[in-house]
Formats: structure tokens, C-alpha cells, sequence
């Protein structure tokens, strides 16, 4: 008797009845493991040994596979907040199917938390079972999401090498000419979504900001904000297990005269602007000259005009109108 749900797991979790017929499956053997759980059918001709709420799973029960920011969470990749599922669904594509039901036909007109994105037959044949190629990946991530999520994407693309340099300046060039000024934005020393956010964010209301700048003792300050502030960013997980050496750090940052300060990965996700209030405060005290506490419309302005980043702002505001025309792109948190 074959064993259906080893043949789908060596699949990488997600196969068609053909793969499987190929493999030695009868029609009554894959009756058997749907039945007992140990397979999920997907849709008429897709089996799955993957959970019927991964997003993997989802995607292909639509009809397509994973895209944009849905295949940057389904990769571990660095995303803020709950997004809708984004599917890649081939343009001669029919029989679409909601995300939790097989059985039930996808309204294209409201699919309820679905985004549709129909693509050609040269896009359709790169990827995988269940996923595009990672650099039609981040495109659809460029031209849909918000400017932050878009960096953050980028910085974990390539801080993990998912992508290398080759990758990254192919992808550019994919892009519209207005939203190419990205390339400035992204830092392959960037470390964590956190540190990402926080970079991006503090650029975009006017601060000069350095990352992974060298230390004593092979170390690094995760960033230096107006050459006064030396911001060390992390996650609770990372930082208990380290709470005497982080300490240290601490009084080895102020011994280089830089104000240190060391958001957890909470306050940049849920508190942010206290938190740039402080580096206002550490910033404006270092060279004695009046707080601006965040009122950085006209610096925000000046960083679209010179950058190249207007594309995003027209994006954004014809997405959101009630966008305020003095701040910078939204973020999610």
C-alpha cells in the first residue's frame, strides 16, 4: 500500500493526482488518506499534507499560488501586521475557489480577503508548487505595499540572501521609473524587522541615520541617528537571554558620547511615536537647538522631492485621500 502522505511531504507538501499516480496512487488510495486526515484535498486534483490554514494551502485552493506580501510571510520574511491573501492566478484561469472552501466559487467582485492578481504564461511557469518566483514576489510587494513594508521586505530579501545584488538591481529595473528611488532606502546590514522599521521610519521625518556602525570588540550599534543617538533594537526573545552583555553595551555607547537608547521590538511595532519623541529629545539636548518632536512635514517633503520616493506618496494618496499631505508614508502597527 503506498504511502500517500510521505509521496506529498517529499513534494515539499503540495501535489497534483497526476504526481502521485505517477508515484504508484490508486483513486481508492487517495479516497483512504483524505478520509482518514493524514491528506487534505485541496481542490479537484491538488493533495496537501500542509494545515488547512497556512497560506500555501490557501492560495492553491483558490486556484493560483502565493504572491506578493502573503509570499514574504509564508517565507519567514519580515512583515508588520495582518494582511489580506495576495494569489497569483494564471490570466486563462477559471473555477476560482474562496480560500477555506473548496466547494464554493470565488466572487472576483468580492473576494473577501483574497487579492486576485492575474499573470502571464512566462510568470506562471517560475516559482513553485505554491509560489511564485521570489523576484515576481517582491515586485508585486513594490508595487502594492506601503513604502515601509516594501524596505523591510528588501532588507530581509537580502540580508538572508534569499536574493543577492544581481537580484536586487534586476529588480529595480523591473520597477516603475518612479518608484525606483527604493534602491536608496534598502541596507543589506539590516538585521531584524524592527531595526528595519525604525530606519526607514526615522529617514523619513529627516535624520540621518547609520546602520551597524562599528564598535570595540567586534561589535556593532544597530543605528546611529544625527551622529548623537546610538539605538540598539530587538526583540524580548533575544534580549533577556543577553541582559548583562546588553548592559555593557549600554555604557560602552555612552562612553563613545552617543545618547543610548534601546526600544524593545514592541515599541516600534505598537508605541513608535513615543519612542521618536525620545530620539527628538536625545537629538535636541546633544546640540541644545529647540525639539521639533516630530513636526517634520517640511523635511518629509524634502526627502520625496530629492529621493524619487513621490511615486509611493501619489500611491498611497490614492489609496488613503485623508492622508495628511504634511507627514510621510503610513505604516501599519
Amino acid at each position: 500500500m503506498p504511502d500517500i502522505a510521505r509521496m506529498v511531504a517529499a513534494l515539499g507538501g503540495m501535489a497534483q493526482k497526476q504526481q502521485l499516480v505517477c508515484r504508484g496512487a490508486r483513486d481508492l488510495d487517495l479516497t483512504r488518506v483524505v478520509r482518514s486526515g493524514e491528506v487534505v484535498r485541496v481542490r479537484n486534483g491538488w493533495y496537501s499534507t500542509l494545515s488547512e490554514q497556512s497560506p500555501e494551502l490557501r492560495a492553491v485552493r483558490v486556484g493560483g499560488r502565493l504572491t506578493g506580501i502573503s509570499a514574504v510571510i509564508a517565507l519567514g520574511g519580515w512583515v508588520l501586521g495582518h494582511h489580506p491573501l495576495h494569489v497569483a492566478v494564471n490570466e486563462n484561469a477559471g473555477r476560482l475557489r474562496t480560500q477555506h472552501n473548496r466547494h464554493k466559487r470565488l466572487d472576483v467582485k468580492n473576494t473577501r480577503g483574497v487579492v486576485v492578481h492575474w499573470v502571464d504564461k512566462e510568470q506562471s511557469e517560475r516559482g513553485s508548487a505554491f509560489s511564485v518566483g521570489l523576484l515576481d514576489v517582491l515586485e508585486r510587494v513594490a508595487l502594492d505595499e506601503e513604502f515601509e513594508t516594501v524596505v523591510a521586505a528588501l532588507d530581509w530579501a537580502l540580508h538572508t540572501a534569499a536574493i543577492d545584488l544581481i537580484d536586487f538591481e534586476s529588480l529595480i529595473l523591473r520597477l516603475p521609473a518612479e518608484l525606483r528611488g527604493i534602491r536608496d532606502w534598502v541596507d543589506i546590514a539590516c538585521e531584524s524587522l524592527p531595526e528595519s522599521l525604525s530606519r526607514t521610519r526615522l529617514r523619513l521625518a529627516g535624520h540621518s541615520v547609520s546602520s551597524q556602525v562599528p564598535m570595540s570588540g567586534g561589535r556593532a550599534i544597530d543605528l546611529v541617528v544625527d551622529e548623537v543617538a546610538g539605538i540598539e533594537v530587538g526583540g524580548e526573545a533575544t534580549h533577556l537571554t543577553k541582559f548583562e552583555s546588553d548592559r555593557r553595551k549600554d555604557v560602552d555607547i555612552t562612553l563613545m558620547e552617543l545618547h543610548a537608547l534601546r526600544p524593545s521590538a514592541r515599541m516600534v511595532f505598537h508605541d513608535w511615536e513615543r519612542f521618536e519623541r525620545s530620539v527628538d529629545v536625545a537629538v535636541t539636548l546633544h546640540r541644545n537647538t529647540p525639539a521639533t518632536f516630530g513636526n517634520s512635514g517640511d523635511r518629509v517633503r524634502a526627502l520625496f522631492n530629492t529621493r524619487g520616493m513621490r511615486g509611493w506618496r501619489r500611491r498611497a494618496r490614492a489609496r488613503s485621500p485623508e492622508l495628511p499631505k504634511g507627514r510621510g508614508m503610513g505604516w501599519a502597527g
